[in-house]
């Protein structure tokens, strides 16, 4: 079976959500005999195919981006060219010139969409994009969401519910993987030995001005591990607050990254708008076995993390009951320590790479034999 997956950006040049996603599908499929393809665009493109843990990476040069959404013409040309060589084309929502390039290329090829999220902040845009998107989303066969939240929240995802269904995403787990013990100690100088954790990129839709907000005279630390643009008005802001017991950690390497989900007492993830469709770091806390703080946004953010079960939820957007809830975790130790327990056990139930992999390939199986007649139902993996 051949796979082909199209999508803006990949590995080295940036390790988002979505890449993580595309990279654990293809590596995981490879010993059942997918072979795997991911194109890709790059402003400093290779000329040959990079050969990536169990499948292979083809870059286009990207001549223009305009609102995070690279294209060239070359790229309509490389896709037609992949299409043509696979058995499935697997594309990923929202990225409109995908979307573009796979009508102009007139493919039969079975295919399906993972939907990510709603397109939130670029509305004007998605006046514009709203025609090419309902003749794509139409055309595909399947569409797959990451939780049922956000189908029973988004407007698009209804219009389509006779063809999507639920997969959440999974992560391979990390738990007792071994840690350098100055990596350990390094972090706990710097925090302490209890501290709150946020990690992932420094977007807008994150909420970690509320965060910050939150934080201040909390006799508590906060850690904030990663990089983006938001970072120096973060910053920033703590600093005209006062907050100095916010600290900025910057990009952290994978190992590091365990560290500091060990060591932490509770990760906090306050994304505020519908951007965030899920939140991978959710999963990443829950297999670490920590207690989670959320904000209710419809999403999946609610799906990971369950309320009074595998942490607290709180309203989006308000610091001061951002600050309730981590104020409960930190002086109430004996609930924080079975909320991550919980969160643990929901992690292995529902959230493995193997288990989302395993209905993807599922997925997979079923485009490439079901007969053109036959309605398409893709095994759910959907949970309470």
């Amino acid at each position: 079976m051949k796979v082909l997956h199209f999508y803006k950006t990949h590995k080295p040049d940036t390790i988002g959500g979505v890449e993580q996603f595309v990279d654990q599908v293809a590596k995981i499929t490879a010993p059942l005999g997918v072979q795997t393809r991911v194109l890709a665009m790059s402003p400093h493109a290779a000329d040959r195919p990079i050969r990536l843990e169990g499948y292979e990476l083809f870059q286009s040069q990207s001549l223009v981006d305009y609102a995070s959404t690279p294209m060239s013409f070359r790229a309509i040309s490389d896709f037609a060219y992949h299409a043509a060589w696979a058995d499935i084309i697997h594309l990923h929502y929202p990225y409109p010139f995908a979307d573009l390039a796979y009508l102009l290329s007139h493919s039969t090829k079975p295919t399906l969409v993972t939907y990510h999220s709603d397109i939130v902040r670029q509305k004007a845009m998605a006046l514009l994009y709203s025609p090419l998107k309902r003749m794509f989303l139409n055309r595909v066969d399947q569409i797959v969401a990451t939780s049922q939240n956000y189908i029973d929240t988004s407007s698009t995802l209804k219009r389509f519910a006779h063809k999507t269904s639920v997969i959440p995403l999974g992560l391979s787990d990390r738990l007792g993987a071994p840690i350098a013990s100055n990596l350990r100690d390094g972090w706990r100088e710097k925090l302490g030995s209890r501290f709150f954790l946020f990690l992932g990129v420094l977007r807008y839709y994150k909420g970690l001005r509320d965060l910050v907000l939150a934080a201040k005279d909390a006799p508590f630390p906060v850690a904030i591990a990663g990089d983006g643009p938001e970072r120096a008005e973060l910053e920033q802001l703590a600093a005209s607050i006062g907050a100095d017991n916010v600290h900025f950690l910057g990009q952290v390497s994978g190992d590091e990254k365990c560290a500091l989900l060990e060591n932490c007492s509770g990760f906090v993830f306050p994304s505020n708008l519908r951007s965030e469709a899920f939140g991978v770091s959710l999963i990443e806390a829950a297999m670490h076995e920590k207690p989670m703080i959320t904000c209710e946004i419809g999403t999946g953010t609610s799906f990971v993390n369950l309320g009074n079960v595998t942490g607290l939820i709180c309203p989006h957007s308000e610091p001061l009951a951002l600050r309730s809830a981590m104020d409960r975790l930190w002086n109430d130790e004996e609930t924080a320590v079975q909320f991550g327990q919980n969160a643990r056990r929901r992690y292995l139930d529902h959230f493995t790479a193997e288990r989302m992999v395993r209905s993807y390939f599922g997925a997979y199986e079923q485009l490439l034999h079901a007969s053109t007649t036959a309605p398409l139902s893709v095994p759910e993996a959907s949970v309470a």
